[in-house]
């Protein structure tokens, strides 16, 4: 019977037997059996296997069998297996495991899971996986995972998930990720994020992004973001910009920057 054998005896199995185990074999390991396998193991098992995995025992796959996991294999996981990986088991994942996960599967993770992602997973991330973030999973993301993102990724944030970024993010972001937002991303930043935006990123708004800026926003911004305006920035503002700029802000704007 295998539910009756020891953890040592199943991690003495052949990938090939692991591999030769019914799906129902494979639903009736126990958890202690499921933390037993080795890496080797965990990779030998075939796609039914892992759709076979319960809850429970995705909940307690080590991190040692997370990294062995495939591309294939993590693309099979049930989402409701997914989101009970720990987020050890997460953070282990591969980078061609991470590229494999479906929307579906992007949009099911935990803010908890979300947040374990490291920066070389963050990397991965395609473009329609950017998409399938969460507002609530955009909100959890630190500036460290931020900053990893490519202006493309950046680009491809939505504009709801965009304003769930966080001041220390949104702060954090580079010239090359400040350029890429769209007018629309630049009209859905919120006040907050408009006054914590970096000297760099200030000195990266383009003449039409600065066009699209919202009064409130304009007005948010600091003395040394508005210094760092180029000339062809300050271009973009309208009458109503203008007129929106605090007294503080109008006094930071140096004869340079007016220059034609």
């Amino acid at each position: 019977d295998l539910v009756t054998l020891t953890t040592d005896k199943l991690g003495a199995l052949t990938t090939a037997a692991v591999a030769a185990l019914t799906t129902a074999q494979v639903a009736s390991l126990t958890t202690d059996q499921i933390v037993g396998l080795t890496a080797a193991q965990t990779g030998a098992l075939t796609t039914d296997q892992v759709v076979a995995l319960t809850t429970t025992q995705a909940s307690k796959l080590s991190t040692s069998s997370a990294a062995a996991l495939t591309a294939t294999q993590v693309a099979a996981l049930q989402t409701a297996d997914l989101v009970k990986l720990s987020t050890d088991a997460v953070a282990a994942l591969s980078s061609s495991a991470v590229s494999a996960l479906t929307t579906s599967q992007i949009a099911a993770l935990t803010t908890s899971q979300a947040v374990a992602l490291t920066t070389d997973q963050i990397k991965q991330l395609g473009t329609a996986q950017v998409v399938a973030l969460t507002s609530a999973q955009a909100g959890v993301l630190t500036s460290d995972q931020v900053s990893a993102l490519s202006a493309t990724q950046v680009s491809k944030l939505e504009t709801a998930d965009l304003a769930k970024l966080s001041t220390t993010a949104v702060a954090a972001l580079s010239s090359a990720q400040t350029r890429s937002l769209t007018t629309d991303q630049v009209v859905a930043l919120s006040t907050a994020q408009a006054a914590s935006l970096s000297t760099t990123s200030a000195a990266a708004l383009t003449s039409a992004q600065v066009t699209a800026l919202e009064t409130a926003d304009l007005a948010k911004l600091s003395t040394d973001a508005i210094a760092a305006l180029t000339t062809a920035a300050l271009r973009g503002l309208g009458s109503d910009q203008v007129a929106a700029l605090t007294t503080g802000q109008l006094a930071a704007v140096s004869t340079a920057q007016l220059a034609s």
